[in-house]
């Protein structure tokens, strides 16, 4: 099933006529696979790293938020390379598997740091790169491997997969701070043996990448840019980076709610699980959704979820707890579900096949950039002025945003609405 879309890795799979079922490509399915097995690894130490840092080493919120965005920022940069990397030759799966190893390395460099901070710091920063260097080669790939009217789904099924893991990641965690009575070094060990595994499943079960290009097309220099030229890019590019602006950290989401509710530290890994059920179960009807109506609105909306998680905070006290964990974590899982790949599947038509994982590196290169300001930002107003007013500025941020991200955001980049018949011919490239 995972190499059944070997036979052709220069152009978009063909149309199947084995039902809906199978329109999803094997390569989809095997990156799929990949991610799952990352997503436990890697949200083995995210869900407890806040916890770590805060809690454990003492950071003030105003430091967690600087560091937590200083290394999402300069790995953010990093992709820029990693998906030039990629269109070169069209090694996409090798960049990718470099991003991989890196990650899972990683989880070694906490073990070796103790209480260190630079080295803490340094195995932080060699996640964030790994993870900066594998996701547009491997987005890149979902995108080459898929038709245009099916991307949303595609990228559906692959997010859906991607937090099956995320939502494993942290019961694995939680699990093992409670039989280890907090012992975070064998979170550490175990994380790293399972991101060994993703590793493999890459190796054995991921198709090659894209084929080099002719030998008269443009310079690979300056493929990456390039994207610039076109107008529907630059509007996305610009659309998603004024609302990362405004987006802040899960982080400060997961800690906000901690101290709000007064839960104890050990139960803090399974936060993350209520945002990743929802996830989970939204993916794919969100990514079809996104295919039948456009992708601009969902993307929109699912911004409006996240005006819901501030607004959720500013509601009075009292009451259940679960009266503000159920609509924080759901309404967060929500705004992942309709603006992760969406976002992807929005701006892979526009870019050009040879430079692809170029361009959507680019892409989320300014996203990550935009939510970099957005960490330390609300990081140094809750530290400044407590947390409901950094609250109330990320709000005023967010609407201002979402007006921007209306007017910004073109209605069709990729010009290729959805077919009513499977066999229908596969469109050359974009019309934007």
């Amino acid at each position: 099933m995972y190499l059944a879309t070997t036979g052709r890795r220069d152009a978009p799979a063909p149309p199947r006529t084995g039902g809906a079922g199978r329109r999803v490509p094997g390569t989809v399915l095997a990156l799929g696979t990949v991610s799952l097995v990352t997503d436990i690894s890697s949200e083995m130490v995210t869900a407890v790293l806040p916890l770590y840092l805060v809690l454990g080493l003492g950071l003030s919120p105003l430091q967690f938020g600087f560091l937590d965005g200083l290394f999402n920022g300069a790995a953010s940069v990093v992709r820029l390379l990693g998906g030039h990397a990629a269109d070169r030759g069209g090694r996409h799966k090798r960049v990718a598997g470099i991003g991989y190893a890196l990650s899972a390395c990683s989880r070694l460099g906490l073990l070796l740091a103790g209480g260190a901070t630079a080295g803490i710091a340094t195995a932080i920063a060699t996640d964030r790169v790994g993870k900066g260097i594998r996701t547009a080669p491997r987005d890149a790939l979902i995108t080459l491997s898929s038709r245009p009217e099916v991307l949303g789904r595609s990228f559906g099924v692959h997010r859906a997969m991607d937090t099956t893991g995320a939502l494993l990641g942290p019961l694995a965690a939680f699990a093992l701070l409670w039989a280890t009575a907090d012992a975070y070094d064998a979170v550490f060990v175990v994380s790293f043996c399972v991101g060994l595994l993703g590793l493999l499943i890459l190796v054995l079960y991921v198709p090659g990448g894209h084929p080099a290009p002719p030998t008269n097309s443009t310079p690979r220099t300056r493929k990456t840019c390039e994207a610039l030229r076109d107008p529907a890019f630059r509007r996305i590019l610009a659309a998603a980076a004024l609302l990362g602006v405004a987006t802040v950290g899960d982080a400060f989401v997961y800690l906000l709610l901690q101290r709000r509710l007064g839960l104890p530290v050990g139960w803090f890994p399974l936060l993350p699980l209520g945002a990743a059920t929802c996830y989970l179960l939204l993916a794919v009807p969100a990514g079809r959704l996104a295919d039948r109506v456009g992708r601009r609105l969902p993307f929109l909306y699912g911004h409006v979820a996240l005006l819901g998680v501030y607004a959720t905070f500013l509601a009075p006290t009292g009451g259940p707890a679960s009266l503000l964990l159920v609509p924080v974590l759901a309404l967060l899982g929500v705004f992942y579900a309709t603006t992760d790949g969406v976002l992807m599947a929005l701006a892979g038509p526009v870019l050009p096949a040879d430079g692809r994982a170029g361009g959507l590196a680019l892409l989320q290169t300014g996203q990550a950039l935009a939510r970099m300001l957005a960490a330390a930002g609300f990081g140094a107003a809750w530290t400044v002025w407590g947390p409901r007013p950094a609250l109330w500025a990320a709000i005023s941020a967010l609407l201002a945003a979402l007006a921007g991200g209306w007017a910004l955001l073109p209605r069709d980049p990729s010009g290729t609405p959805a077919p009513k018949r499977p066999g229908a011919p596969i469109p050359e490239r974009r019309t934007a």
